[in-house]
């Protein structure tokens, strides 16, 4: 009702959309929406992180490819004028209420997204902490890039500890980079590589791809240990104590000399706190990324949407959520789905890349594809991550 003057109309109220997570699924979100509503909609992304960092980055980071400045991305030198980035911890979450309390005070919305990723827990399995290192955070990352830069030869494992674990291509990459980086450095000859992987292949959606990681594992002499997890290791006597994967059996030690972890993911505590957690992950609709809740939306690794834990698969559902608030916004009747495809690329060292496609439907096996290795699709992915940071951030990643 216009209680004005006579030809007066109510100004438009814009509408409240809180990002809670700056990762890949937070950042496509809220540039879509800000980007395509403008005024109409008032967009806030809180991240109590410092700055993105692409998960390939770490890898760079980690075999002295790149320096550890050259691949953060400071959420301080965002440019977009109608994204509203908060740095702060996110304390309290209410779906029922769309209220949420973050150590930078409450915040109200109209619809509220929850794209905060999953928390790693190194300290869950014994002894990797004392023994070991993780290679999934930042800092984790930078500590192993200096273990690997001091280790002079020996027995190398590259392991993940639990399910699920996020971007599965990871630990084989890593395998791969070892090998080039002590195939350099002239210390191949006295070192052995083991994989421990709980699936019974490096990349079950792609057949493709499976099968290429595990010719270059024979070609290189990279042990593989499928359906298998590390459960523990004992820094004392140098071992990894192994549990079952995938598959029924396990048990069994594989000595080390120096470990290289993917650490337990969980959901962050605030989020089981919230109610929106069963199982210890956020249920949604596989197709429009809805919770329970309404006008709450969940996307990316805090899910269990059932594709993998990745950057892509997360960009992919933040943008169907974001069609969908962005025809909400407007006035009209969502009707984008969110389709289940991702591609991601795959380091098979010495400068060749593949790239992986996959598509996750609800109710059919996956399917995927391979294309590469080659040196071509090495200057693909370059590509890949600078037209995100232009996207996202506003400036040329150099």
């Amino acid at each position: 009702m216009n209680n004005g003057p006579p030809g007066d109309t109510l100004p438009a109220v814009a509408t409240r959309v809180v990002v809670l997570g700056a990762g890949f699924g937070g950042l496509e979100l809220a540039t879509e929406v800000s980007g395509r509503c403008g005024a109409d909609a008032q967009v806030t992304l809180i991240d109590r992180a410092e700055g993105f960092v692409f998960g390939f980055s770490k890898l760079d980071v980690m075999f002295g490819r790149r320096q550890a400045e050259q691949v953060l991305h400071r959420y301080a030198q965002m440019v977009s004028p109608s994204v509203r980035f908060i740095g702060a911890t996110v304390t309290g979450i209410d779906p029922a209420t769309r209220h949420v309390e973050t150590t930078a005070g409450d915040f109200d919305a109209d619809v509220l997204v929850v794209a905060l990723g999953a928390d790693l827990h190194p300290e869950a399995t014994p002894g990797l902490v004392e023994g070991g290192h993780e290679f999934y955070t930042f800092a984790g990352a930078c500590r192993a890039r200096d273990a690997l830069r001091d280790f002079a030869g020996g027995k190398v494992v590259v392991a993940v500890t639990s399910t699920p674990f996020k971007c599965p291509p990871a630990p084989s990459e890593t395998a791969l980079l070892v090998h080039e980086m002590l195939e350099a450095r002239g210390l191949r000859d006295r070192s052995e590589i083991s994989l421990v992987m709980p699936l019974g292949k490096p990349i079950p959606p792609s057949p493709a791809a499976s099968e290429a990681v595990l010719a270059a594992f024979a070609e290189r002499g990279i042990e593989w240990v499928p359906e298998r997890l590390v459960r523990e290791l004992d820094p004392a006597r140098k071992v990894a104590v192994l549990g079952a994967g995938s598959g029924e059996s396990g048990g069994g030690e594989l000595p080390y000399d120096l470990f290289l972890g993917v650490p337990v993911h969980r959901v962050p505590q605030v989020v089981a706190d919230s109610g929106l957690a069963v199982d210890g992950w956020v249920p949604v609709d596989p197709l429009t990324l809805e919770t329970k809740f309404p006008d709450v939306y969940a996307v990316g690794d805090v899910t269990s949407i059932g594709t993998p834990k990745a950057g892509v698969f997360a960009e992919g559902q933040a943008a169907a959520a974001a069609a969908r608030i962005v025809a909400k916004v407007k006035g009209r009747t969502p009707d984008t789905v969110y389709d289940g495809h991702g591609v991601c690329y795959l380091e098979f060292g010495h400068d060749r890349v593949a790239k992986v496609g996959v598509t996750f439907v609800a109710g059919q096996p996956p399917v995927g594809d391979l294309e590469g290795p080659s040196a071509a699709l090495a200057a693909d992915k370059t590509a890949f991550g600078a037209n995100r940071i232009r996207r996202w951030f506003g400036h040329e990643w150099a």
